[in-house]
């Protein structure tokens, strides 16, 4: 049985937490005006085939090319992820399932014959995109 989500540390903590934003994250649009710019058409949240409840960030279906950017915080960027003090043991287990969530996710596209392309969101823009578009189009090199 999952452990109950404990009480935020403190009204402000929930709030800011609250406004933490799930798609359409700077980031994202970043990689996003790029890739479009460069003449990429590509879908967002594409439905992750068989997993219910997955996304892709921006998909390439027809060349299954499945492109995430991933928040440091909530990912466990090996750089940039913090733990929290309040609520350690909870936040320590919840974070550990969003890693080993990516990682299953990553390997089921992979099994299905899709190039998985996974960033951070303190990457450079340009550099992810550039990597993806080398990924989606290799003869533009």
């Amino acid at each position: 049985m999952a452990e109950a989500r404990p009480s935020p540390s403190s009204t402000g903590v929930s709030d800011r937490m609250s406004r933490q934003g799930r798609r359409d994250t700077a980031p994202e649009l970043a990689v996003r005006r790029l890739l479009h710019a460069a003449g990429l058409r590509y879908r967002l949240q594409w439905r992750v085939p068989d997993m219910s409840r997955r996304t892709i960030d921006i998909a390439f279906p027809g060349r299954r090319v499945a492109v995430f950017i991933d928040g440091c915080f909530w990912h466990g960027c090996p750089r940039h992820a913090t733990s929290p003090k309040a609520n350690a043991a909870w936040w320590r287990t919840k974070l550990d399932k969003n890693v080993a969530r990516d990682g299953e996710t990553t390997a089921h596209l992979e099994a299905l014959g899709w190039t998985v392309l996974r960033f951070w969101e303190h990457q450079a823009p340009a550099e992810i995109a550039a990597e993806v578009q080398h990924t989606v189009r290799p003869q533009d090199d």
